[in-house]
C-alpha cells in the first residue's frame, strides 16, 4: 500500500491538443481574420464616403493599412505554421485545416518506477 505517492491521472496529449486547436486556436484565427478585413473595409467605406473631408480621408487610409497589416500577420501565421509542419514533416500528424492531431501515444513513466 503506497500512502505517500501522489495519484497523477494521465490524459491523452493528442486529444487535449485537438480539443484546444478545434476549440480555441482555430475560431480564434478565423475571428482576428475576419476582424482584419471588417476594419480594411471600413477604412475603404469611410475613405469613400468622405470625399471632401481630408482629415476622415486620412483616418480612413490609416484603417485601410492597419486592416492590411491585420491581415498579412493572420496570413503569415498560417504560412509560418505550414512551413513548421512541413521541416518536421507533421503533415500526417497534424491537419490545422481540420482540426485534427495524431500525435504517438504518451506513456510516461510512473511516480512508483522512478526510483528504481
Amino acid at each position: 500500500m503506497d500512502l505517500f505517492s501522489t495519484k497523477v491521472a494521465y490524459a491523452s496529449v493528442d486529444s487535449f491538443v485537438q480539443s484546444v486547436n478545434t476549440l480555441i486556436i482555430n475560431p480564434l484565427i478565423i475571428l482576428l481574420f475576419a476582424l482584419a478585413v471588417a476594419y480594411f473595409l471600413y477604412g475603404a467605406f469611410e475613405f469613400i464616403v468622405n470625399q471632401q473631408n481630408e482629415e476622415k480621408k486620412t483616418s480612413g487610409k490609416s484603417h485601410m493599412l492597419w486592416g492590411i497589416i491585420g491581415i498579412t500577420i493572420m496570413m503569415g501565421v498560417w504560412a509560418i505554421l505550414g512551413v513548421v509542419l512541413s521541416t518536421f514533416n507533421l503533415d500526417d500528424e497534424i491537419k490545422p485545416e481540420q482540426g485534427e492531431v495524431n500525435l504517438g501515444e504518451y506513456n510516461p513513466p510512473s511516480p512508483n518506477n522512478l526510483n528504481q
